[in-house]
């Protein structure tokens, strides 16, 4: 099914308003500054302290039974934890410290008149090179992962922007939750694009995962860009997506998409290839998921141009709300088998008036339904109008592609 994986700007299991400065990502010019390395997270203190408790409890048993116990080569085990976490320094100088103690306890223990002594040291000395060895390898294979997930981060900026703080009337928020956990990029795509025209937002699903779902999310939004900018009308924009999908995808290898318009009078025209319909919520409570007129083959299947599905208007009015999604939303399961309830659950996005904390709401109760991790990655994108009950007319701000939203026209 679609979306097995799922391309994100920013990390899984966050939601994203479009009024959300985050971090500054330009630089003095203006241009896109990436980042290029990711934080090493710190190691747990249990493990981190685990190493001295060892060796510590092991010293306690041996001045309390003595000799007879036989427990002084255990210390070798405080080295041998020192190596799962930390610098392989870090791990020698415990290793150093447990050869001390063993020195130290075996004197008291009169065990150096013996070989026992000899071996307990000889012990401690060879889980301690071990160690350090395991420790090296591993510190390389951290640096690796962090180098990789960096050049992930600097994609998932590539292929998706941060969506505009505002473009013409509207606000939006971009929520992305990840099947798995470390997952940071996949084949998940969203845009929207403030133009001379309106803004046109795109939301669509890779079939597939990995870096072929990566390579196509990105044909696919960069020919979105591109189009929207150029095409003076939506089914301009989506021809030319198509053309773009279809040179790129192979095989049975698709993508599902809609495509908005909100133009400068607020007409809102849907352009639907195959994907899920959208959710338009009113202020009053009332849901409605605008089907199209007729039923279009997802993009990337060999859609001739008389094949385009037909472009449709919506209602979508000041005040009222429109979510666009993918199909890991309404596909999430709860322990039972049951589908995730995107229309009953709708009165979420009425409580709160930010559209991030509204799709944060959404977002957290769609986790607790499925009570454990996605079995399919969810994107969502809520569209609001700025003024909730202004009249419809001609947009008051000429519309810009800046993040800063729009800027003030002159009169005209």
């Amino acid at each position: 099914m679609p979306g097995e994986g799922a391309a994100g700007l920013i990390r899984p299991d966050r939601a994203v308003d479009a009024d959300d400065d985050g971090p500054d990502l330009t630089d003095a010019q203006g241009s896109s500054r990436l980042p290029v390395a990711l934080e090493r997270p710190s190691a747990p203190l249990p493990l981190t302290v685990l190493p001295y408790a060892v060796m510590a409890l092991v010293a306690l048993v041996d001045g309390i039974g003595g000799q007879s116990v036989g427990a002084l080569p255990l210390v070798s085990l405080g080295p041998a934890f020192a190596g799962l976490v930390g610098s392989w320094q870090r791990t020698a100088v415990i290793g150093a410290l447990a050869v001390a103690v063993v020195c130290a306890l075996g004197e008291v223990d009169g065990l150096f008149a013996e070989r026992r002594g000899f071996a307990a040291i000889g012990a401690v000395v060879g889980v301690t090179v071990a160690a350090v060895i395991a420790a090296v390898t591993r510190q390389r294979r951290e640096e690796e992962l962090a180098n990789v997930r960096s050049i992930a981060e600097v994609a998932q900026r590539v292929l998706l922007r941060p969506v505009p703080r505002s473009a013409g009337r509207l606000r939006a928020a971009v929520s992305y939750t990840s099947a798995v956990t470390e997952a940071r990029i996949g084949g998940d795509l969203y845009e929207v694009v403030p133009t001379p025209a309106g803004v046109r937002v795109v939301i669509g699903d890779v079939q597939g995962k990995g870096l072929e779902a990566v390579e196509t999310a990105a044909v696919v939004v960069g020919a979105f860009r591109e189009a929207a900018h150029d095409e003076e009308t939506l089914e301009g924009v989506g021809d030319r997506v198509r053309r773009a999908a279809d040179r790129t995808l192979r095989g049975e290898k698709f993508v599902t998409a809609v495509m908005a318009e909100i133009d400068l009078r607020g007409r809102t025209t849907l352009l639907n290839f195959g994907h899920p319909p959208p959710m338009l919520l009113h202020p009053d409570g009332r849901v409605d998921f605008p089907e199209p007129p007729q039923y279009a083959l997802p993009l990337g299947l060999g859609l001739r141009p008389d094949d385009l599905p037909p472009p449709f208007e919506v209602d979508f009015r000041p005040g009222d709300q429109l979510l666009l999604y993918t199909d890991g939303v309404t596909e999430a399961r709860d322990p039972a088998g049951a589908f995730y309830p995107l229309g009953e659950r709708a009165y979420l996005l009425l409580a709160e008036r930010d559209p991030q904390r509204a799709l944060e709401a959404l977002r957290t109760d769609l986790i607790a339904h499925a009570r454990g991790p996605l079995h399919d990655d969810a994107a969502m994108l809520l569209l609001r109008y700025r003024e909730p009950r202004a009249a419809i007319g001609p947009a008051p701000d000429q519309v810009s592609g800046t993040p800063d939203g729009p800027s003030r026209p002159g009169s005209s």
